[in-house]
């Protein structure tokens, strides 16, 4: 993977991105994301959540800690 594909967000990750707001709980995401895609697992939404921390934690705080706390959360949850 060249790093250009590596800094591209997935379908998953730039749906994330786009929907997190300040002050959203974390069941209001994972319903949206579900919504938006509907074939993935609440597995693969945490995984991209996370993995849009990191491309978003420079440029947006306030977005980044929304979605951190969404993973660990759901994380959390889902092994729990």
């Amino acid at each position: 993977m060249s790093k250009k594909e590596a800094e591209k967000p997935e379908p998953i990750e730039r749906t994330l991105l786009q929907l997190a707001k300040p002050k959203m709980s974390p069941k209001e995401l994972l319903g949206l994301a579900r919504k938006a895609h509907p074939e993935a697992s609440k597995k693969e939404i945490i995984r991209a959540a996370f993995r849009s921390i990191i491309t978003i934690a420079d440029s947006d705080l306030d977005k980044a800690v929304l979605l951190q706390n969404f993973a660990l959360q759901e994380r959390a949850v889902e092994e729990g």
